[in-house]
């Protein structure tokens, strides 16, 4: 199911989501150039200074780090990388739809703040499950699932334009968001369940779903903390 559009209109101008989602552009742009260097490692070196290492941050946490701030910086700079053309615009596909009603609730500073730290959030969750993985950990996703976490349980009843593929058919439905973001919660959370198995092998890469999940729950925790349910809203969502 891939989200198209929601019928949850805003007051405001969801200012920081146009700047993440052009900051993204940017870094995936400068990405793109690396990948076109003489050097393959260059890209490579790029994702290990910037990207969440979790053996690294480990030897961090414990004092073995030579820099361990800089290893916790990227709890931060981890959240503005992507692996491909797919994971960057499925991604701010999600902070387009949803992001700007999020902003539109807190306020954009407070949204801001909401953001890094349901990606910060987000980053520690995956590194639990795999604290010694050298494979970077990267990607806005845990900072966007927390957007979808509030999203839920503020807007439940919002429909969501859905593309949805009937077989060889693809169609258009409306779901409610409790159902759609419902759906993509249980899914993270059972390939994550699924996944640790494989996490044995630290030295495999594939898709963050403890971020994913774990994102979603502190999204719904931090939401209401940072007044998410403070703001009336004068008309209503049908």
């Amino acid at each position: 199911m891939v989200p198209l559009s929601d019928n949850n209109p805003t007051q405001t101008t969801p200012y920081v989501v146009y700047g993440l989602v052009a900051l993204n552009v940017v870094i995936f742009l400068y990405e793109l150039m690396l990948q076109t260097m003489p050097s393959d490692a260059a890209l490579q070196q790029f994702f290990n200074t910037w990207a969440i290492v979790p053996q690294e941050l480990t030897a961090s946490f414990t004092g073995q780090a030579a820099a361990p701030a800089s290893e916790w910086l990227t709890l931060i700079s981890s959240q503005f990388l992507h692996g491909g053309f797919l994971h960057i615009a499925g991604n701010m596909l999600y902070l387009w739809i949803f992001g700007n009603n999020i902003e539109d609730q807190l306020g954009h500073v407070k949204f801001l703040v909401f953001y890094l730290a349901c990606g910060v959030l987000a980053g520690l969750a995956q590194w639990v499950f795999a604290p010694l993985s050298d494979v970077p950990t990267l990607g806005a996703s845990g900072a966007i699932a927390g957007v979808m976490g509030a999203y839920i349980i503020r807007f439940p009843r919002a429909q969501i334009l859905t593309l949805l593929p009937l077989f060889f058919i693809m169609t258009t439905v409306r779901l409610p968001a409790i159902f759609f973001l419902g759906w993509w919660f249980i899914q993270q959370a059972l390939y994550g369940v699924a996944s640790l198995g494989a996490q044995a092998d630290m030295g495999t890469g594939g898709v963050a779903y403890w971020a994913h999940a774990g994102g979603f729950v502190f999204g719904c925790i931090l939401g209401p903390v940072l007044g998410l349910f403070a703001k009336t809203r004068p008309r209503n969502v049908r």
